[in-house]
């Protein structure tokens, strides 16, 4: 693609993506998770570009203004993996992919149904799909994901949010002042928080499937051992979903953040995963 590309679309939604990079270079796809937007990516993208690579990140399904469809249904796995591959589709062929927090739970479902689009995956923070599951009932990860039971209740984390009893969680979850500055403007005052919302009531709407099928394409599973969220165990099961080269990497001292708070060290490690393949 020799244009810059500053959105697409797919059944009659527009998407925003920032595309950074040389433009002859190598594509990746960096995919945000919640609650931030694609400014996640902004330390990342130079040192990605410094070695080449082109990056494309889009504001994902309920974020992009444009692309912000009513009712849960709207936001099953499925329909966020289709909006990836129409982007793909745009970039004109298959892409190194890197997703982190939903966007990690985005990208392995890219990675499972569509290896063709997927040259290298790198997933961040959050495990493959049915390591996660099945560690919800065999370790202690299903404490640390009760939050998620509470985003199920209509309008009230919505309510919340807007008294700023958001913000205490998200503190202790790792964000630092910068983080919540974002967050404010970006995703509450944007209202871009009901379509973040959305990805996880549509959680029920998306179980089984594709959710423990076996990933084929070389992939790297980063994540940080202060992250509140998610625990040690579905992460040390991922190997066992991956028919592939894989290599986890553990960042010792840091939150789930990783993208803004760690961005050398992840691009590291997408360079080592891109280089090896």
């Amino acid at each position: 693609m020799s244009a810059r590309l500053t959105s697409f679309e797919r059944d009659g939604l527009v998407f925003d993506v920032r595309d950074e990079g040389p433009l002859d270079g190598d594509p990746v796809v960096l995919l945000h998770g919640f609650p931030e937007r694609a400014t996640c990516w902004r330390r990342v993208e130079p040192l990605l570009a410094e070695h080449g690579l082109r990056t494309y990140a889009p504001d994902q399904r309920g974020y992009s203004p444009g692309a912000r469809p009513s009712g849960r249904h709207a936001y099953r796995t499925g329909e966020l993996v289709a909006d990836v591959v129409a982007l793909i589709d745009r970039i004109g062929g298959p892409v190194h992919l890197v997703g982190h927090d939903w966007g990690a739970a985005v990208g392995w479902g890219l990675a499972m149904t569509r290896p063709d689009l997927v040259r290298t995956w790198t997933a961040v923070s959050v495990p493959h799909t049915g390591a996660f599951m099945s560690s919800m009932l065999t370790s202690t990860q299903g404490l640390h994901s009760t939050y998620m039971a509470f985003f199920q209740l209509p309008l009230v984390p919505e309510l919340l949010a807007r008294r700023g009893l958001f913000e205490p969680w998200l503190r202790s979850a790792g964000m630092d002042a910068e983080d919540l500055d974002r967050f404010r403007t970006e995703v509450l005052e944007d209202g871009a928080l009901p379509g973040g919302l959305a990805w996880y009531r549509a959680v029920p709407f998306s179980l089984g499937g594709a959710s423990g099928r076996q990933v084929t394409v070389p992939t790297t599973m980063v994540w940080s051992d202060g992250d509140v969220a998610i625990t040690r165990a579905p992460v040390e099961a991922t190997s066992a979903f991956v028919e592939a080269p894989y290599e986890l990497v553990v960042l010792e001292g840091v939150s789930h953040w990783i993208p803004t708070h760690a961005p050398r060290a992840l691009a590291d490690a997408v360079l080592a995963r891109i280089g090896a393949a």
